[in-house]
């Protein structure tokens, strides 16, 4: 008998209470924190060890990225939402996946190889939405935070697993988001850090917080975007912002903005930890879609013990919402602001990893 793949489990803010109780919820955090501390000081060019299990991710990641090659985007004249094609790509992933976990991680007991691919794909946006968010960059921590658990991955490997490994994804990400219009997951866009990512701003403004001259305000000089975007991932993602969205981030990014005021990148770096916790893992319409399976355990929960009566629940695309209240997380459908960059004036698909965008103003 086949183990269960990792499920959703958190169904009331209730259940969220118990999690952020469980050990779990402690090693997932401190996972969070000894990578940010990991990275402190450190731009992405900085020498670290690489070690034959981060050579193993890289070179899986790699062969991810190859899969959207072989997926092209298909024309879908005048939509900003998400390309279909994207439904492809993710489906020949999904197949492929245990024969790379094979090559790559041959020892794997059968049971931990369930929990990581599925940790690993969900990692990559939601195939029937065909949108990502800050909760699917969650999945690739806890895909990270399972391979530390079950000590394929060492604390030495830590530096490496931000500046090569999570850097490397993003990256991939950002391939995917601009090849196949990801749609953001959630309706809160413009007032987030971002449509999609949390955790570079998180990481990279731990990178940032030892740095002599460059200051928090440093992200509105384009000279020091383009000399330092590589190195940091900061500033990298306020590029990538900026060539998506042509209006200041004063209107296209207004929390960017004014974390730019705080003084010194060591009070980012710290709230941004706060952050985390309370808009991400302490968010409802997130972490209902939060994946419990035999390496990041949860014990019963408080809907586990009412009966269907009292739960009241109703099902949604796969999301379970109380009864009358609409989530955040699916509410009305957020166009892709990539999508937007990307059509020509006559309406034709320019989507072409890596390639150039066209900005427009942002609406």
């Amino acid at each position: 008998m086949a183990p269960d793949k990792p499920s959703p489990r958190i169904l009331t803010q209730e259940d969220l209470d118990v999690f952020q109780e469980s050990e779990t919820y402690h090693a997932l955090v401190q996972f969070v924190v000894d990578l940010r501390e990991a990275a402190t000081g450190r731009p992405n060019s900085v020498g670290c060890v690489e070690s034959e299990a981060m050579k193993s991710i890289l070179s899986l990641l790699d062969e991810i990225q190859n899969l959207t090659v072989l997926h092209p985007a298909v024309p879908n004249e005048k939509s900003r939402f998400g390309n279909p094609a994207f439904r492809e790509y993710y489906d020949d992933l999904e197949s492929q996946l245990p024969d790379l976990f094979r090559k790559y991680f041959p020892d794997l007991q059968e049971d931990n190889l369930i929990d990581l691919q599925t940790y690993l794909v969900e990692s990559f946006g939601n195939r029937t939405r065909i949108d990502y968010g800050s909760g699917h960059e969650l999945n690739f921590i806890c895909f990270l935070l399972c391979l530390s658990r079950i000590k394929i991955l060492q604390q030495s490997d830590f530096p490496a697993i931000v500046l090569r490994v999570f850097n490397k994804y993003v990256s991939l990400m950002r391939v995917i988001q601009s090849q196949y219009w990801l749609e953001p997951a959630g309706s809160h866009g413009v007032w987030g850090l971002d449509d999609y990512h949390f955790l570079p701003f998180l990481f990279g403004a731990a990178q940032l917080s030892t740095h002599k001259y460059l200051r928090p305000r440093s992200i509105h000089d384009a000279d020091v975007l383009e000399m330092y975007s590589k190195d940091y991932m900061y500033l990298a993602a306020i590029v990538f912002i900026n060539s998506v969205k042509t209006a200041s981030l004063r209107w296209s990014s207004p929390m960017l903005d004014d974390i730019s005021g705080v003084k010194t990148w060591e009070k980012v770096s710290e709230g941004m930890i706060k952050m985390y916790k309370a808009e991400v893992l302490g968010k409802v319409p997130i972490m209902q879609h939060f994946l419990f399976g035999k390496i990041l355990p949860i014990g019963e929960l408080p809907s586990e013990k009412e009966t269907s009566e009292e739960k009241k629940l109703t099902q949604h695309e796969g999301h379970v919402h109380a009864d009358g209240v609409w989530g955040d997380c699916c509410g009305i459908k957020v166009p892709s602001a990539i999508a937007a960059s990307q059509l020509s004036h006559t309406g034709e698909l320019r989507s072409i990893p890596g390639g150039s965008m066209r900005p427009i103003p942002f609406d």
